[in-house]
Order: structure tokens, then C-alpha cells, then sequence
């Protein structure tokens, strides 16, 4: 009966209320651990708000870095000067030269090309780069560089090599720098007698070499560290080289003498042909 009354006794001592309050324990340590997560919330919302308050600022630093308007801000940028000396005045001289009655067949200029060929690019690659900021400042665009086609052993090239820069300028920018050039760089060539007339392709378009880039001011003589030449290419809308011709000599393109262009068009070396045939 002893035994009986003890082990019911130890059963009923898993029961017992001292038993259910070691499970209340457990569940305060529960709550207590659910009650420490709540409070990390707040302090991960205090870190965002610091964070937010942070960018906030770097906005404000930014705003006051952009530049400020000023007193011409919002005006309409004016014309290049040569573009409307070309609209003005040049355009009239030629429709009544060639008497042209349709105003979209008057010649005018369609784009510049800037070539720059760097043979030295090949042993060193960094001659390139400074070839390619010299035309950004002459020119006021980033140049295209530009790869070898095939490659060549005896010169050491290979296919895919960066060994040029190239600039093609259109708009305003185009105007700006023929009118530089005509005006500034061309008087500054030593023993300049004027250009020459052969260089038209017979297509309308004009083009001429140059050797040294320090006769643009924008480059610094005591920065220069290696003298290059580039080729400049007029493409016009014509297709005519004797209206290419009067339409660059009207812009002041300082042609030598009164000379004429050389190199007439196929087709038009036909017609001359077939005039002197119904001639004979």
C-alpha cells in the first residue's frame, strides 16, 4: 500500500501546481524573449530615419553644387556667325550664279569629317589618347577611335588595334569650326599661299590635309608631346564641284588664285564629250 500511495504520490507530483508554475516559467522566459525582439523595430527605425536624414542632405549638397541660372538663361542661343553670313548673303550670290529657282537646290554644307590617322599607336598605345583629347579640344566633340581592319605583319598591326580618331561634325558645331578655321588657324600656317583647287573628289566634296595641330589655338605648344597631322573632308550637298567650289570660296575658303576645280565628274566629261561630237 506504501508503494502504491508513493508512486501515485509521484504521479500526481507531475500534476502538481508547483509543476504548472515551471511552465509558467518557461512561458515568461517567452515572453520576455518576444518582448526583447519588440524593442529592436525601434532601434532599426531610428538607424533608417538616420539614414533617410543622410541622403536627405547629400540631395541638398548636390543642389547647391548645380550651377545657378544667370541673366541670359532661358534666351534662344544665337546662329554661328558664318551660318548666317551663309543664309544672309551667300546663299542669294548663288542662286543667281547658277540660276537656281528651287531653294533646295542651292549647295550648302552637310557635314565635316576630321581624320587622324597615329602609326605610333602601335608600339604605343597611350600616344592615341592624348591624339584624342588634342581633337576634342580643337573640335569640341568626344572622336570615335578607330580599329585596323586586317592585319598587316610587316608593320606590326593587328585586327581590331585602336590606331586612329575621327570626328564628324554637323549643326552648329560644324559652322563654328570651318568658320575657326577659315578665320584663325589657316593665317597662322608658315608660308600659306592659299589651297589648292584638285582636292575635289569630283562628287561635290573638298578635302585637304593638315600637318601640325598647333596651328589651332586651343592647343598648348608646352603640352604637346607628339606632332601629328589629320585630314579634314568638306562633304556638301551638292554633287557639282564647280558649286561646291563658288560655295566654299564665298565662305572664304582661301583658295590659291582664281583657279578652278580640276577633276571633273564622269558624267559630266560624257556630256563634254558628246557636245564636241554633235559639234564635229
Amino acid at each position: 500500500m506504501a508503494k502504491n500511495d508513493t508512486s501515485k504520490g509521484g504521479k500526481g507530483g507531475k500534476n502538481a501546481p508547483g509543476a504548472k508554475g515551471a511552465k509558467g516559467a518557461k512561458g515568461g522566459k517567452g515572453a520576455g524573449a518576444k518582448g526583447g525582439k519588440g524593442g529592436a523595430p525601434g532601434a532599426k527605425g531610428g538607424a533608417a530615419a538616420g539614414g533617410k536624414a543622410a541622403k536627405g542632405g547629400g540631395k541638398n549638397e548636390r543642389a547647391s553644387m548645380a550651377p545657378k541660372s544667370h541673366a541670359g538663361a532661358g534666351l534662344p542661343v544665337p546662329a554661328p556667325r558664318l551660318k548666317q553670313y551663309y543664309e544672309q548673303t551667300v546663299r542669294a550670290r548663288l542662286a543667281q550664279q547658277f540660276g537656281l529657282g528651287n531653294p533646295h537646290e542651292i549647295p550648302g554644307l552637310e557635314k565635316i569629317v576630321i581624320n587622324c590617322g597615329v602609326g605610333e599607336a602601335i608600339k604605343t598605345p597611350r600616344a592615341l589618347d592624348s591624339v584624342v583629347e588634342e581633337l576634342s579640344l580643337i573640335t569640341g566633340q568626344r572622336p570615335v577611335r578607330r580599329k585596323a581592319k586586317k592585319s598587316i605583319a610587316n608593320f606590326g598591326l593587328r585586327e581590331g588595334q585602336e590606331i586612329g580618331a575621327m570626328v564628324t561634325l554637323r549643326g552648329a558645331r560644324m559652322w563654328e569650326f570651318l568658320d575657326r578655321f577659315i578665320a584663325v588657324a589657316l593665317p597662322r600656317v608658315r608660308d600659306f599661299r592659299g589651297l589648292g583647287t584638285r582636292s575635289f573628289d569630283g562628287r561635290g566634296n573638298y578635302s585637304l590635309g593638315v600637318k601640325e595641330q598647333m596651328i589651332f589655338p586651343e592647343i598648348n605648344y608646352d603640352l604637346v608631346d607628339m606632332v601629328h597631322g589629320m585630314d579634314i573632308t568638306v562633304v556638301t550637298t551638292t554633287t557639282r564641284d564647280d558649286q561646291a567650289f563658288a560655295l566654299l570660296r564665298e565662305l572664304g575658303m582661301p583658295f590659291r588664285g582664281n583657279d578652278k576645280p580640276l577633276v571633273p565628274r564622269a558624267d559630266q566629261l560624257e556630256g563634254q564629250l558628246s557636245e564636241v561630237g554633235a559639234a564635229a
